[in-house]
């Protein structure tokens, strides 16, 4: 197909505002760049584990997430300003929010930030979720 009839693949990518995350949209871009594909950059934001001690308006966090998206987007679009941008802010788990927006897309890519038990040596728990359950393959951007 070419270049001119659009992309031909769909590459999601997961943004948190992470360095990682960065390097995964960088890559992302290049990535789709190449294959003449679209990207999906998705945040996904849920309620932390301590909100019902703290109150938190729900759309504080909405709020928050689409701003580390949007100045992620804004950083790192230079990178391949011709490929098609697509991004989303979704309530979920970032993990499930991750793997449901890649089911049937050619590629997800995610960060990863080692926060494991063994910090920087094992992948975080959503890089590993995704790893595990993603149904395309996962491409893991890990902070330096």
């Amino acid at each position: 197909m070419a270049e001119e009839d659009g992309p031909t693949a769909r590459i999601v990518v997961g943004v948190d505002g992470s360095e990682s995350s960065r390097k995964a949209l960088r890559w992302a871009l290049t990535q789709a760049r190449r294959q003449n594909a679209a990207v999906e950059a998705i945040t996904g934001w849920t309620f932390p584990a301590t909100s019902s001690w703290i109150p938190v308006p729900a759309s504080d966090l909405e709020a928050a997430a689409r701003q580390a998206l949007s100045d992620t987007v804004d950083q790192e679009r230079h990178t391949a300003p011709e490929v098609p941008l697509d991004t989303h802010i979704v309530h979920g788990h970032p993990a499930q929010v991750l793997v449901d927006t890649a089911n049937g897309a050619a590629l997800l890519v995610v960060g990863c930030r080692g926060l494991g038990g063994f910090t920087g040596t094992l992948l975080g728990s959503v890089s590993r979720y995704c790893v595990e359950h993603a149904t395309c393959p996962v491409v893991v951007m890990r902070d330096d």
